[in-house]
C-alpha cells in the first residue's frame, strides 16, 4: 500500500505537506511543535489535523504489518496464490485481513475436521455440487463404515454438513456479505434473566431494536445489563 497517497487522498492534502507531516512525526517531534513551528512543512496544518493524520499513519502501518505477515504465513504453507495475493493487496482493514488468513490459520480439531478424518468430504462435495438422482441418504450409506466409526446414514450426513459450515463460515466473501448484512438488517434483542427483579435495566427486559439504528448508550447498558447478570 502507497501509505503517503492513501493519506493525501484522505485528508485532501499534497504529497508534499503529506511527507513533511510524516517525515517530522518520524523523526519523533510532538504535534504542538510540528502545528506551532514547522507551518512552512506542513502548509499550515492545525493540530487536530496533525493528529488524526498521526492515528490514521499508525493504523495504516499496522494494516501494512498485519498484511505482510498474514502473506508470508500463507506462502510458508505453499498455498499463496495470485489471487489471495490481489485480495491482500485489496484488503483496508484487519478484519479483512484476517478473513482472508481464517482458512490457513491453524485450527485447533474441530468437527468439521473429525468429519473429514473420517473420509466424509466426497459426501460434502455431493451435497454442494446438488446434482443428484437420487436421496441423498442413499449417498450417504456409502459412507457408513464401523473403521472409521461412521454408524449411520444419518450420522454421515452431518460430518459432512459440518464441513460445508466450516468450509462456508471461513470464506472471506460470505463473512463480509454476511457482515453487512448483519449490521444492516441484524436486530439486537435482550430478555432478563429474571423480570420480576427490579433495576436499572428493567426497559431491556422484553427488548429489541435494529442493530442499525441502535444508540451507543444503549448498546453499553445492554453490556452492563449482561455483566451484572440482569
Amino acid at each position: 500500500m502507497d501509505i503517503i497517497k492513501k493519506l493525501c487522498d484522505e485528508f485532501k492534502l499534497n504529497t508534499t505537506q503529506t511527507e513533511n507531516t510524516v517525515k517530522l512525526i518520524d523523526e519523533g517531534n510532538t504535534i504542538p511543535f510540528i502545528a506551532r513551528y514547522r507551518k512552512e512543512l506542513t502548509g499550515s496544518l492545525d493540530d487536530q489535523v496533525i493528529r488524526e493524520l498521526y492515528d490514521r499513519l499508525i493504523s495504516l502501518r499496522n494494516l501494512d504489518e498485519k498484511r505482510e505477515s498474514v502473506r508470508k504465513l500463507i506462502d510458508e504453507q505453499g498455498k499463496l496464490t495470485e489471487e489471495i495475493e490481489a485480495a491482500l493487496d485489496k484488503a483496508e482493514t484487519v478484519t479483512e485481513i484476517d478473513d482472508i488468513y481464517r482458512p490457513y490459520r491453524p485450527k485447533r480439531r474441530t468437527r468439521a475436521s473429525i468429519a473429514k478424518e473420517k473420509g466424509l468430504e466426497g459426501l460434502s462435495s455431493v451435497i454442494l455440487l446438488q446434482n443428484t438422482n437420487k436421496e441423498l441418504e442413499v449417498y450417504a450409506e456409502e459412507y457408513v463404515s464401523e473403521e472409521k466409526d461412521v454408524k449411520s446414514p444419518a450420522e454421515a450426513l452431518q460430518g459432512a454438513k459440518d464441513i460445508i459450515a466450516e468450509m462456508i463460515s471461513d470464506n472471506a466473501d460470505y463473512r463480509a456479505a454476511i457482515r453487512e448484512m448483519t449490521e444492516k438488517k441484524g436486530v439486537i434483542s435482550s430478555a432478563a434473566s429474571n423480570s420480576e427483579e427490579k433495576s436499572v435495566y428493567e426497559m431491556y427486559y422484553d427488548f429489541t431494536e435494529p442493530a442499525a439504528k441502535i444508540a451507543g448508550h444503549r448498546i453499553l447498558a445492554l453490556n452492563r445489563g449482561e455483566k451484572e447478570g440482569f
